[in-house]
């Protein structure tokens, strides 16, 4: 049985005005108020004339990061705490403000949750020029956790002897950049969308893998992967579709697979009564107002999905990521 905090009206209210740190990060990301006061201590007034803002507004909005813990303030002076500075200064390469700004991208369609339960229909705006700014933010994001999560998953992963990679969904590539580097002899392709190409192609001339991995544009439902490949990694992918175009998604991948090879997904993963853990079970809310049919999925249904396709010895590996973020793993067999 889940253990629960006790609920009172207390509670109740604190859920119900979370928003409010929420929506002041925002705006601090969104203004650049990290990155301009950096590794310096400035007064409201200089943080208000480098960003132009209003002498009223801008000593509110650095109190309140201050009672955040994310400011510390001496005198009339605001700093960054340090692990402020690593994550939401654009001058440390452990940036976060991509993936916060994603996130900013989603409050519209959040704020209309109501209609999209009523409806059973996604709430976000058609494609346009803001469309792919969104897009941007999130493939950046996703950059950037898989930069810093990256590593540990590759080490944590046996994948000597295995010499193509397919990365499914991969985005900017950076998790094949981590396979790729963690094992010598691994060559990848990183499947995504056609746009997704220039962004990719960047992150791998900026870590010098040009040469061992390469871009296939195409949909993920209707377009063939190519391979053969020793082991396909999916990453966050299956949450954007329903359970069909999953199973097609899975059973195209094990057909991309050699005879042994593996398959490893990734995913934020519900407990099997789909009631918990928490971040799942609110993930799922945010495909229901961003897609058709998205959801999250628990470990027994992706677990049936592998097994209607073919793979073997199938389990979960005892890997511990943020955000209840789990990998199951199977085998293919010829």
């Amino acid at each position: 049985m889940k253990e629960r905090a006790e609920l009172t009206a207390a509670a109740i209210l604190a859920i119900s005005g979370a928003y409010w740190k929420t929506c002041a990060l925002h705006a601090a990301v969104k203004l650049d108020i990290f990155t301009v006061i950096g590794r310096d201590s400035l007064t409201a007034d200089a943080v208000g004339a480098a960003i132009d803002g209003s002498s009223r507004g801008v000593p509110m909005l650095l109190n309140a990061l201050v009672a955040m813990g994310l400011l510390r303030r001496e005198g009339d002076r605001y700093a960054n705490e340090e692990e402020t500075f690593q994550r939401l200064s654009r001058e440390s390469p452990r940036y976060l403000g991509h993936m916060i700004m994603h996130h900013h991208d989603l409050v519209d369609s959040w704020n209309r949750l109501a209609e999209a339960v009523k409806t059973g229909q996604p709430q976000r705006a058609s494609a346009s020029v803001a469309e792919r700014r969104i897009r941007e933010n999130f493939l950046m994001g996703m950059l950037t956790l898989a930069d810093i999560m990256g590593p540990g998953i590759a080490a944590a992963i046996d994948l000597s002897g295995r010499r193509r990679l397919l990365d499914l969904g991969g985005g900017a590539g950076a998790h094949a950049v981590h396979f790729c580097r963690r094992n010598p002899d691994l060559r990848a392709t990183v499947f995504d969308l056609p746009t997704t190409k220039p962004l990719t192609e960047a992150t791998l001339r900026r870590f010098g893998l040009t040469d061992r991995i390469d871009f296939l544009g195409g949909d993920f439902i209707s377009d063939d992967f190519g391979g053969p490949y020793d082991v396909a990694w999916l990453s966050q992918v299956l949450h954007g579709e329903g359970p069909e175009a999953c199973r097609r998604m899975i059973d195209k991948t094990a057909k991309s697979l050699v005879s042994g090879g593996i398959i490893l997904i990734q995913e934020f993963i519900l407990d099997d009564a789909l009631d918990g853990p928490l971040h799942p079970a609110l993930f799922a809310l945010n495909m229901l107002v961003g897609t058709r049919e998205g959801r999250s999925y628990s470990e027994g249904q992706i677990r049936e999905m592998m097994n209607a396709a073919g793979f073997r010895d199938i389990r979960r590996l005892p890997l511990r990521s943020p955000n209840d973020s789990g990998i199951m793993m199977g085998s293919i067999c010829g």
